[in-house]
């Protein structure tokens, strides 16, 4: 087997996984009312039928001072335990099991009714939390346990405890958060008896065969947070308490250290669990970007732990582990970590999905099946949403032909690949040039599609995802040779001087910045040159794991500007803009709001913020204000009476959107 130890079986003493995949638990949105725990059973069981080892539901609040917002998922009453019946029900028939998640949120939670071990607001959120008393405290522990006992009711094979990401658990933990003077808080022995009072009363409750996971937080990653000396002390007292396994949790939501973006390096948190795997003896989860089976297995020969979570590449590839097993790695759809459709969905009140997977949380409802009619469909753009587009039309059983004017597939993701930190971008790539192959679509690359020819082929149906054309500059000047379109130092490695001005400050103006200042390869590839950069303490001898950052030196010096006024870079999406800010920031970016643009000429660009006047002495100046939809053909294949859909780009085009270029494709595809 090519993974030998990803497909050893994990004996927990009174049940046997299958493999060391955990599906960890992230939250759907699906959770939170009764009514769509048929979606959420459908979900599960997909990835369940996929052979994942033991899957982890999103977090349910043990009472309502634990809800993440009002009306938020919840498991504390007797009439909440049957629509988790249908999810239990649903996983266990095809084979799978399953664990809930309890989650207190504790200053986190977005609602007045907040609790927390001390009166302390979040900085990122806008309710101060009430203090619990001490009838409190033993109040929420006994929330726990009915939560167990609840979920033991419903069919669950076990629960998960989160004691990290900063929530009520981790609150008491750390002198950040804990004040308290009393029995639950002070000594480090008062601060650690909550969840070790939630875990051994838990057990006591639910008997011996019951998974009970928990969550330990093994870097805080903030300010006042655990040392590893006391992190390692609450490991043991958890085993002690009668945990089934110990899964790591990275940094608090409020961290300065992102911990999961698409720019953290593949496993770039392994190295904490393999050091607490000479502490205790019951089997350690790691988890963080691992997203393909040579990373899992890396991770597991090496020992560093004895199993690895995955929660978003199940989102992406619900067959993941079926696939790794037939060494198939090549198939997989892989997760590029770029929170785009499913945590910012979530921070966003929407259900999540997934932007390689636009069928993830929506199974029931976005269903590829064989088409009545078989058709012959021209897909004119082999970019995101045409990729998307052509495979599950020859999914469903039409004869598609490709066009591409480039000699490669991949369109606006050629370009994002080359961005450091968006090295995954190849990822999807390479999985569409695989189903592209395997379903026998005919691809004419280098081939500018005409409406004449088109028409004269016989189609059916043409589906025009020609994407966009920049947009040009009205600034006096532009014409000069030493302005440049993002598409031209991107895709036409153009020659850029040592002083850059980047006009337009949306998520193409970040990425060519990063482009600019960043050397290759990125610190992204590269664990150790990572946590430098970013000041994360690899020998754990600093409280929290937190030291100085270290950035390296820019490549350039960069002003990234935009018209509009404000902080630039506050559209970005909420997971993953404050790392881009954080990044520039550190790379000694200028980034000015408000900006007039009024000329360019030997001397640099000339601006104007408010009243006040400047030149800039840039040795180049790259536009990155906008697209226009390419939609030339559109008009002439209307003409030519041939049916024609437009996606992608060539449909709207702002802001370059690949969530919504692959599902606007994908639900195009799947009702033709």
């Amino acid at each position: 087997m090519r993974y030998p130890n990803l497909f050893a079986p994990l004996d927990l003493g009174f049940a046997t996984l299958p493999n060391r995949v955990l599906m960890g638990s992230m939250h759907t949105g699906l959770e939170d009312r009764a009514r769509d725990f048929d979606k959420l059973a459908a979900y599960f069981a997909e990835r369940a039928r996929g052979g994942v080892g033991l899957m982890v539901t999103g977090g349910f609040a043990p009472n309502l001072e634990g809800w993440l917002a009002p009306f938020a998922s919840r498991l504390s009453m007797p009439w909440q335990v049957a629509p988790h019946r249908k999810v239990t029900r649903a996983v266990h028939a095809e084979g799978g099991r399953i664990c809930l998640q309890i989650l207190h949120a504790g200053r986190y939670g977005y609602h007045p009714l907040a609790v927390a071990p001390s009166k302390l607001k979040s900085p990122i959120t806008p309710f101060t939390p009430r203090a619990l008393s001490a009838r409190g405290v033993e109040r929420t522990i006994a929330a726990f346990v009915n939560c167990a006992r609840k979920a033991q009711d419903a069919g669950y094979d076990g629960v998960e405890v989160m004691g990290s990401e900063g929530y009520l658990i981790n609150q008491f933990l750390a002198e950040r958060t804990n004040r308290r003077e009393d029995d639950w808080g002070g000594t480090l022995d008062k601060r650690q008896r909550f969840p070790v009072e939630i875990v051994k009363r838990m057990r006591a409750a639910a008997g011996r065969d019951f998974i009970i996971i928990y969550r330990l937080s093994m870097l805080d990653l903030v300010d006042g947070g655990q040392s590893w000396d006391e992190i390692v002390t609450l490991a043991k007292k958890i085993e002690a308490a009668g945990a089934t396994l110990l899964n790591t949790g990275i940094g608090w939501h409020e961290a300065r250290v992102p911990t999961i973006v698409t720019s953290v390096p593949r496993a770039g948190f392994a190295w904490v669990t393999r050091r607490m795997k000479a502490e205790v003896s019951i089997p350690l989860v790691t988890t963080n970007r691992i997203n393909m089976p040579d990373v899992a297995e890396r991770i597991l020969a090496a020992g560093d732990a004895d199993m690895v979570s995955m929660a978003r590449p199940l989102l992406a590839d619900p067959d993941w582990v079926r696939k790794a097993r037939a060494d198939r790695a090549a198939d997989i759809n892989t997760c590029i970590a770029c929170n785009q459709a499913c945590l910012d969905h979530v921070f966003e009140n929407k259900r999540a999905s997934c932007l390689v997977n636009p069928r993830a949380c929506h199974e029931t409802e976005l269903v590829i099946a064989p088409a009545s009619v078989k058709k012959r469909i021209a897909v004119v753009g082999a970019g995101p949403a045409g990729l998307a587009c052509a495979t599950t039309l020859a999914e469903r059983g039409h004869a598609v032909t490709l066009f591409e004017q480039s000699a490669t597939i991949g369109g606006q993701f050629n370009m994002a690949k080359r961005i450091p930190g968006k090295e995954e971008f190849h990822e999807t790539l390479r999985y569409y040039a695989r189903r592209l192959e395997q379903l026998g679509v005919e691809q004419r690359l280098g081939t500018r599609a005409t409406a004449s020819e088109l028409r004269d082929a016989g189609f059916d149906e043409v589906v025009l995802a020609t994407g966009v054309t920049p947009r040009a500059a009205r600034i006096p000047g532009s014409e000069r040779v030493n302005v440049l379109s993002y598409v031209d130092v991107l895709a036409g490695n153009a020659n850029v001087g040592a002083r850059v001005a980047i006009i337009g400050a949306g998520g193409i103006g970040f990425d060519v910045a990063e482009f600019l200042v960043e050397d290759a390869p990125s610190p992204s590839t590269d664990v150790a040159r990572w946590t430098r950069e970013w000041g994360v303490d690899t020998t754990l001898g600093a409280r929290a794991g937190l030291v100085k950052p270290a950035p390296e030196a820019p490549r350039r010096r960069v002003w990234l500007l935009q018209r509009t006024p404000g902080k630039p870079g506050k559209r970005l999406n909420k997971t993953t803009g404050w790392v881009h800010r954080a990044t520039l920031a550190a790379k000694r970016v200028t980034m000015l709001g408000g900006v007039s643009y009024e000329r360019i000429d030997e001397a640099g660009l000339h601006i104007r913020v408010g009243d006040a006047a400047q030149v800039l002495p840039v040795d180049t100046v790259v536009i990155c204000a906008g697209q226009e939809p390419n939609r030339a053909l559109a008009d002439e294949l209307a003409a030519a009476g041939l049916a024609t859909h437009l996606i992608g780009g060539a449909d709207v085009a702002a802001e370059l959107d690949a969530k919504r270029a692959i599902a606007q494709g994908t639900r195009l595809a799947a009702s033709l």
